[in-house]
């Protein structure tokens, strides 16, 4: 029986809290996702689909609710503890790339290695590996101004594996790429997750994409479901 990676209960946020205004942007999720499993989340722009990407990704807190990622009960972690988690615990691959200016392919892979205390040697060779497996060896010292779309997006995938993480969280990882670089990029994830085993939760609008993944969620004001995507 695969562990559970992800289970949440109850989950909501709200902005402006004890204010007369408050605004509650999720309405008690529950998702619970277990290992080695690719889902997505799909929903419209204003959803909430991004306020519970931050959640997954411990880059926020919930305001009410329980969450273990990992068998981790976050919701009571410090902040440091959160860094920590985030760091060992989640690869992040972003639409926009995220992939540090004036830095090279090689080095922006080493980065959360370096975070993680991981010597120069190790970080360096498994850095060298991840660009292998991403097909981007041959661009291991171009700066990332002198890559393209797609080209970024795989050193970020090689980033996001860093530091093996249980869960890979791709937010529109697509989304700023033409469809056959796009297509690509989906191969890339299917690669991770069949023959690595690699947990994913890929964030998107885009309902081609979702079908390609195990399960469905969809995000609709703030309530998350199980099923067909938004048509």
């Amino acid at each position: 029986m695969p562990k559970t990676i992800i289970e949440m209960h109850g989950i909501r946020k709200s902005f402006y809290i004890g204010q007369p205004h408050e605004l509650e942007i999720l309405h008690g999720i529950d998702l619970t996702v277990k290992e080695g499993e690719f889902v997505s989340i799909v929903g419209a722009s204003g959803s909430g689909k991004s306020t519970l990407m931050n959640i997954i990704g411990v880059l926020d807190r919930a305001t009410e609710g329980t969450y273990n990622l990992d068998g981790e009960p976050v919701e009571d972690a410090g902040d440091d503890e959160l860094s920590a988690i985030r760091n060992r615990k989640i690869g992040f691959v972003f639409q926009t790339f995220n992939l540090i200016p004036r830095t090279s392919a090689q080095l922006n892979v080493e980065l959360p290695m370096m975070y993680a205390g991981i010597s120069k040697r190790a970080r360096s060779a498994r850095a060298k590996e991840l660009l292998e497996m991403v097909e981007m060896s041959e661009r291991a010292r171009h700066m990332p101004n002198e890559l393209s779309g797609g080209q970024k997006q795989r050193v970020s995938i090689a980033r996001a594996m860093a530091n093996d993480p249980a869960i890979i969280l791709a937010d529109e990882p697509t989304g700023a790429l033409d469809s056959k670089t796009g297509r690509l990029v989906m191969d890339l994830f299917h690669k991770l997750n069949k023959e690595q085993g690699k947990t994913i939760v890929l964030i998107t609008h885009n309902n081609e994409l979702a079908a390609e993944t195990d399960r469905i969620f969809t995000m609709r004001d703030g309530m998350l479901s199980e099923g067909e995507a938004v048509r």
